[in-house]
């Protein structure tokens, strides 16, 4: 019987073949193994999130104005001991008051805004005061906005720093005051001068 054999083209190709498959597969591993080049121009999905976010209230925030007008004056100071003056005093109904905070008047009615962050711990309507608004701070700090004609919070609400707390309103302690805020400050349970804290941080106070 006559064996068959193969050509002597046959094996040389084969060969070839078997080369080129074995060269191709080391190619494609060597690709899915090359480390990833560290290209500047790649979006992150973190980085958007950093640019989009909104920045909190920090420690180092300090203590604004309870309003942005500037036509705002201060119409009677906060009453100190040691020096106290005819301004710090409100007299009504025949009674002198010693004035437990700084009492502002403007021309034109303003808008009243938050100091800091804090809660709106009360609410309510005075018949000498108008609207009367209540917000703990941090560090156990109190601010307080009396004559105030409407409101835009209310109690157990969260505000940021300027946050609308309300508008000037008419305080009938005194006939002269039309566009008013009583803004008093409290400090573990103490009144305090706000005049005296105004672009100062929180601990500070």
């Amino acid at each position: 019987m006559k064996k068959r054999r193969l050509r002597g083209f046959v094996l040389p190709v084969f060969s070839a073949m078997i080369i080129s498959t074995m060269f191709i597969l080391l190619l494609s591993l060597k690709k899915e193994n090359k480390p990833i080049e560290n290209k500047e121009n790649y979006t992150y999905v973190t980085k958007s999130i950093i640019d989009d976010a909104i920045p909190t209230l920090s420690e180092d925030s300090v203590i604004i104005k309870p309003f942005q007008d500037e036509k705002v004056q201060v119409y009677k100071k906060y009453y100190d001991i040691e020096e106290s003056d005819e301004n710090s005093i409100i007299y009504f109904n025949d009674t002198y008051i010693q004035n437990s905070g700084i009492l502002y008047n403007s021309d034109t009615e303003f808008v009243v805004v938050s100091i800091l962050d804090g809660e709106v711990i009360d609410v309510k309507k005075d018949d000498l005061l108008g609207y009367v608004v209540e917000i703990k701070h941090d560090d156990n700090l109190i601010s307080t906005y009396e004559g105030l004609k409407s409101i835009n919070v209310k109690k157990g609400e969260q505000v940021t720093q300027n946050t609308v707390v309300g508008k000037s309103g008419e305080i009938t302690l005194d006939v002269n005051l039309k566009n008013a805020l009583l803004f008093e400050l409290i400090k573990d349970g103490k009144y305090i001068n706000p005049e005296k804290y105004y672009n100062k941080k929180i601990k500070e106070v």
